[in-house]
């Protein structure tokens, strides 16, 4: 068991998860994933690590409450124990001394985009981030970034906090200043992450994406996290989860990752019912001697 040491909210559905996990957090780097049950019964969930401490043994999650499997491990406490946490998994990121690099992170893509982030410091590069939420609520991990980063710009769809535009619109802006970009990491939303490797692709910026596609035991043996990249199957959880943006089949990700989601909706919404039935019940006294 893998005990929970502190759970917080972050945003609306979106929630920090600090777990006891020493072995992982010794070999973990940045850009790798670990697949998580937060029940002996429940659904695999890849979750990449967003933070650790090699000194304290835990590795720290952010979890948007989607689905059945993620909405209860958001509801986990500091206190309550996770039955499996497997990993680390995938490849770590590529760490190089580029030069000037952007980190972009959508909503929770952040949290992905962090470690990398202060990866890419370490290595000697100028490190902009590029950080975007539908609203000021969904803009996380902006102090942390602000620590690591040499320039830290956030984003809001609708204005409510930072620039008000999509994160693909700041990146356009660089651009067009004439900023010198020699790598972009994006990280987020599928169609996020499509529009990010449009607008690098003319320029010719090394522009890397995280995938996110459904996956099942990690290791490459299931196939269920197979994409296309350059015209060849890679699996996800061996051969990424980063991959060259500029190859990229994201119609077909984009696709397969639709397969399950009536399913899905069905499960989410009878959780949902039954969480609203348990608090319509009656509290029963508790009975003394």
């Amino acid at each position: 068991m893998f005990n929970v040491l502190e759970a917080r909210d972050l945003a609306p559905g979106v929630r920090y998860v600090r777990i006891e996990a020493p072995k992982i957090a010794r070999r973990r780097k940045a850009g790798q994933f670990v697949i998580i049950r937060a029940t002996s019964d429940g659904e695999r969930i890849p979750l990449t690590i967003a933070d650790s401490s090699t000194e304290e043994g835990w590795i720290a999650l952010i979890v948007q409450g989607v689905g059945k499997a993620t909405k209860t491990l958001n509801r986990l406490e500091a206190g309550d124990a996770i039955p499996d946490v497997a990993g680390p998994l995938g490849m770590p990121s590529r760490i190089e001394r580029f030069g000037t690099v952007v980190s972009i992170g959508g909503g929770v893509g952040t949290a992905i985009a962090y470690p990398s982030a202060v990866a890419l410091k370490e290595a000697g590069n100028q490190v902009i981030s590029i950080i975007g939420g539908r609203n000021s609520s969904y803009v996380l991990l902006e102090e942390e970034m602000r620590a690591v980063c040499d320039e830290v710009y956030p984003t809001t769809d609708d204005g409510s906090y930072g620039y008000h535009g999509f994160v693909t619109d700041k990146l356009t802006d660089l651009i067009e200043e004439g900023r010198h970009l020699d790598f972009v990491l994006a990280i987020g939303p599928i169609p996020m992450m499509k529009a990010v490797a449009e607008v690098t692709r003319p320029h010719g910026i090394d522009t890397v994406v995280s995938l996110n596609p459904i996956m099942v035991d990690g290791t490459g043996m299931c196939g269920g996290c197979r994409v296309a990249v350059g015209g060849e199957t890679k699996f996800a959880c061996v051969d990424g989860p980063e991959f060259d943006a500029h190859q990229v089949d994201f119609e077909l990700l984009a696709m397969r990752n639709r397969a399950y989601a009536g399913f899905e909706n069905t499960r989410r919404d009878e959780m949902d019912q039954e969480c609203d039935r348990r608090q319509l019940l009656p509290v029963v006294p508790e009975v003394t001697a």
